[in-house]
């Protein structure tokens, strides 16, 4: 980075962290306190970025740096998946598709942990065929949560369970942004580090569900068996339109021209076998001078998060704009001496970059190097310097409740709202998502004990 365009603030690190620390703690207050959608967390963001235009020294700076962390292309693909994905839930939902999953629930005897447990496997297999936790969880949650609901799951439970479904594809798949970023960081290719990490992974995967049969069910047991009794199979046909988004994920599509079809296929299957009509998609509301149907209703689920990661990715580009990072790998690389100190201090600043960055492929990216350098001054190999980078990605963003995962994840349980059922916060999901706080004992035990460790790096 050229050290004139360098942003600085008054009152120097205390200044370039003060907006984040705003942010950080307006978040934790609302998501305590329950706060009821994504929408609540905007006036916090609009606040940390003034407080950052107030501190920042150079303003303009501040303002263009910002403007291009929001115009990235990752973000406007995240926010254009986000609208689509919320209007095929919408057209889902419509069709009677999560009546048709409570009726095959019932024909396999899935209720309560059952449907829990189910639920993190089907996550699991989505998330590893796909190589996305974010579109996992917008293919699958609608769809999963007002069914779990209806069948007696517990709903902090059953989100956390279909989150770590998500993160366990995110975490091994050799589609993943962060395994791809992992491998390629550490000159490592994408099969040997995958074969390396699946020990971790199914580690933490089986403590995973011995919390999700021990804690998956409602405490009422009167819910499934009315649900049930309301099951229709009529909508099951409805499930062609996502199995067709994942057909197309899987041979390397475009993940928005898979929703765009996936949108397309769902309107077409519900009016063909007379679930949907055509005037339900779309019409006007003379009485209100609006327009209405399915389509803005899906448009508006996927605002709030939407607007949320614009504004998130325009803090961490202040904040990236000021060589901090750079600087903070530097004062860990003055601080080794031995190979499992090398490990822990990887793990450290890895995981303070994606605290910070609040995203993990981009965190891996700037701490990549660094990794490397010292992995190799120690011995420690390319696959081991690999995992500890993406087992630690995969474990905060997927349970603080300030990380767009836990936030879309959150988001998606208003899909239950018209079958009565209330909607978990970011903290509730974090909370209950059983894979990501055994990945994070996982990494810790390894790094501590040298497990996986090879024995060219085997000093203590």
């Amino acid at each position: 980075m050229n050290e004139t365009r360098l942003l600085r603030f008054y009152g120097g690190a205390a200044g370039a962290l003060a907006p984040f620390a705003l942010f950080l703690v307006g978040v934790a207050w609302l998501g305590l306190s329950g706060a009821p959608d994504e929408r609540g967390f905007w006036p916090v963001l609009l606040g940390a970025l003034t407080l950052g235009l107030l501190l920042a020294r150079d303003r303009t700076l501040y303002s263009e740096k910002i403007i291009a962390g929001m115009s990235q292309p990752v973000v406007m693909l995240m926010v254009m998946a986000w609208v689509l994905a919320g209007v095929l839930g919408a057209l889902m939902n419509a069709s009677g598709f999560i009546d048709a999953l409570i009726w095959l629930a019932a024909q396999l005897s899935l209720a309560g942990a059952g449907f829990v447990v189910a639920s993190f496997v089907v996550c699991c297999v989505v998330s590893t065929a796909t190589g996305t936790s974010l579109g996992t969880v917008l293919i699958c949650a609608p769809l999963l949560y007002p069914a779990g609901g209806l069948l007696g799951a517990s709903l902090p439970v059953l989100t956390g369970a279909i989150l770590g479904g998500a993160t366990f594809g995110d975490n091994i798949s050799p589609i993943s942004d962060t395994t791809i970023a992992s491998a390629t960081t550490q000159d490592a290719d994408l099969g040997g580090v995958v074969r390396s990490r699946l020990k971790y992974a199914f580690t933490a995967a089986a403590a995973a569900l011995v919390g999700y049969v021990a804690l998956g069910s409602a405490a009422d047991a009167a819910v499934p068996r009315q649900a049930i009794l309301q099951g229709d199979p009529r909508g099951l046909p409805m499930l062609l339109a996502p199995a067709l988004v994942l057909g197309l994920l899987l041979s390397r599509r475009h993940l928005v021209e898979g929703l765009m079809l996936g949108v397309v296929a769902a309107a077409a299957i519900g009016i063909a076998l007379g679930l949907l009509t055509p005037g339900q998609l779309l019409f006007i509301d003379a009485d209100n001078f609006i327009a209405a149907g399915l389509i803005l209703d899906g448009i508006e689920r996927g605002i709030g998060v939407s607007f949320l990661t614009i504004l998130l990715m325009g803090l961490v580009a202040g904040l990236e704009a000021t060589g901090m990072i750079q600087r903070f790998v530097g004062f860990a690389r003055r601080r080794i001496h031995t190979a499992r100190g090398a490990e822990g201090w990887i793990f450290a600043v890895v995981s303070a970059t994606v605290l910070l960055l609040t995203h993990s492929a981009v965190a891996i990216l700037t701490v990549g190097t660094f990794t490397r350098e010292i992995g190799e001054a120690f011995g420690i190999d390319r696959y081991r310097r690999a995992n500890l980078l993406d087992i630690t990605v995969c474990t905060y963003p997927f349970l603080l409740p300030f990380f767009i995962p836990t936030f879309l994840m959150a988001s998606t349980t208003a899909s239950g709202a018209d079958f009565g059922l209330p909607r978990v916060s970011a903290f509730e999901v974090g909370m209950y998502n059983f894979h990501s706080w055994a990945l994070l004992a996982v990494v810790v035990l390894a790094i501590v004990t040298g497990w996986g460790r090879s024995a060219a790096s085997a000093r203590p």
